[in-house]
């Protein structure tokens, strides 16, 4: 399975008792597959999965694939303890997902060889595609990195390091020894402002939390992308992008927040974060209002 144009990470809706509000993620699927999202990573970093629990996990995924209804290929996070991430894709499998992207394990740094491990054990638990997300905690060597590409259903790696060398030098090396088709992805928080700087190395697949909230914002951006229109992409990186970043930058956690925040000025009720996160204070919601707008005027 081969992913193209704007990947799209819902966020997880929650109720009023804090429960995981089944009837809204759907409809908020349901949108970003409408709008034209060429994948749905569910229960992923955007959608708080270090905040979920298994069964919910594979509630969302299930919900996430009625709504996308063969639309969009359906993706589900999974990570963590190997046990769980190994139960978790499981689930997924249960769910009806086409793929999962595997985010690094909970807390400890291990040795490269030990994330081949890792993914290895994970991969054995389904025969569902697998992306392995390199950030934090997980990070690969050009050698680890082809060992782990080589694996039967590992079908791409996504970076949210930021590293351009060391991606450079394993996109390079997993060109020259993996003999399958095999994908990267740009996975930084608000991946659009490093877009170009990822295509320069031949990463041109990104996330888009964007897309989760204003998908006439990410696509726009997309499309002035493709058809080369530097002006415009520098426009949009520097009318809406940059104080976006701005001011996701003010508090941890805002990458996640703020667009939940602004998913719900949509007029989508999802509710809030759940902790360790908060949400955005009243001063910082108005001055995402007004980034926000910029973006959709420079979209329209």
């Amino acid at each position: 399975m081969q992913l193209d144009g704007v990947l799209f990470f819902p966020v997880t809706p929650f109720d009023a008792d804090g429960a995981l509000a089944e009837d809204v993620l759907a409809e908020h699927v349901g949108r970003g597959v409408a709008a034209g999202a060429g994948g749905v990573f569910v229960a992923c970093g955007t959608g708080e999965f270090h905040a979920l629990e298994p069964s919910e996990v594979e509630r969302a995924v299930t919900v996430a694939v009625e709504a996308a209804a063969g639309r969009a290929p359906v993706f589900a996070g999974t990570g963590g303890p190997l046990p769980v991430a190994r139960e978790l894709a499981r689930g997924a499998g249960r769910a009806g997902a086409d793929g999962l992207l595997l985010l690094p394990p909970y807390l400890v740094t291990g040795p490269p060889r030990g994330l081949v491990r890792y993914v290895t054990g994970v991969a054995e638990a389904t025969d569902l595609s697998l992306i392995v997300y390199q950030r934090n905690n997980a990070v690969f060597t050009p050698e680890t990195a082809v060992e782990v590409a080589c694996l039967p259903t590992v079908v791409g790696l996504k970076d949210g390091l930021g590293d351009i060398d060391l991606l450079q030098r394993i996109v390079l090396a997993v060109k020259a020894e993996v003999g399958k088709p095999f994908q990267f992805f740009n996975g930084l928080p608000t991946a659009e402002m490093t877009v170009p700087a990822y295509r320069g190395i031949g990463v041109d697949l990104y996330s888009s939390a964007v897309f989760a909230f204003a998908p006439e914002i990410s696509l726009g951006f997309y499309k002035a992308v493709q058809a080369g229109d530097q002006a415009l992409v520098n426009r949009y990186l520097a009318e809406f992008y940059k104080p976006l970043v701005e001011l996701r930058d003010k508090v941890p956690g805002y990458a996640v927040a703020l667009v939940k925040a602004a998913v719900r000025a949509t007029g989508l009720d999802v509710g809030g974060v759940r902790p360790p996160l908060v949400d955005p204070s009243p001063e910082h919601l108005a001055e995402l209002e007004k980034v926000v707008a910029a973006g959709r005027s420079l979209a329209a």
